[in-house]
């Protein structure tokens, strides 16, 4: 008999997908790319009616997609969640923690509860809804997670840095991820977007000085793109990247790669 043949590595068909922080900028392009390859999705915001919105725009362009408005840096909240989808016998497969927020402030002047909202939605949820992913994952014997870090995941820069201490953060988590699920047959890696055209760099665009050293800074000469990191992420949640572990991938123009 003819050896069945094998699915394509890129192939999500079948797999249902969780992207945190989805209905806009990164986490919608990186949940719609998903979509393309044949995932099932589950978009996530904080605002179920601007949520379920974007849900019904995305379901009308044929995509499958459920929406859960939950807040992710909430234990409880996280923790409801997935007993809500245990009930309907959701089954995440690919976990991508993108939910974030900035918060743009020199160091002396910044408030400790402006300090503990970024850390808190930066990187305590991808502990919150990694935890609560990883537990229903080991049983199956399977599971995709992916991390949203940055460029400040390697490199300071002044006036962010509870952002920067998060997303430092979210690199070693993934390697903590990495090395204690890896033998459950789950694969943990980041994304670190460099500067990219998103609703949260929009004043940094249109900032003329800031614009032309993004430019001159970057090697590719421009900002990224958002639909730019949907090939980084679709490897990441298939079979392609299945020895693939605890890795941080930057998409970034080249820009770490230079002085």
């Amino acid at each position: 008999m003819p050896a069945t043949p094998k699915p394509p590595l890129f192939d999500l068909s079948g797999r249902t997908a969780l992207v945190t922080g989805s209905s806009r900028g990164l986490g919608r392009a990186i949940a719609e790319g998903l979509g393309d390859a044949g995932a099932r999705l589950v978009v996530n915001g904080r605002d179920p009616d601007s949520l379920a919105a974007v849900a019904a725009e995305m379901r009308e362009a044929g995509y499958d997609v459920r929406e859960a408005s939950f807040d992710v840096a909430r234990e409880d909240a996280v923790e409801a969640a997935f007993a809500a989808f245990d009930a309907d016998m959701i089954e995440i497969d690919i976990l991508v923690n993108n939910a974030g927020i900035q918060h743009r402030q020199p160091m002396v002047e910044l408030r400790l509860a402006d300090w503990q909202r970024v850390i808190d939605t930066n990187l305590t949820s991808a502990f919150l809804v990694g935890r609560e992913a990883a537990k229903r994952m080991i049983g199956r014997g399977y599971g995709k997670v992916i991390n949203i870090g940055s460029l400040t995941s390697e490199l300071a820069r002044a006036t962010v840095i509870p952002y920067t201490v998060a997303k430092g953060g979210i690199r070693l988590l993934t390697k903590g991820m990495a090395a204690e699920w890896a033998g459950a047959g789950i694969q943990a890696n980041a994304i670190g977007p460099g500067y990219m055209l998103t609703d949260m760099n929009e004043a940094l665009v249109n900032d003329p000085t800031f614009d032309a050293w993004v430019k001159g800074r970057t090697p590719a000469g421009r900002w990224g793109a958002p639909d730019e990191l949907v090939g980084t992420a679709v490897f990441l949640a298939s079979d392609a990247s299945n020895y693939v572990n605890g890795q941080m991938i930057y998409v970034d123009g080249g820009m770490l790669s230079v002085l």
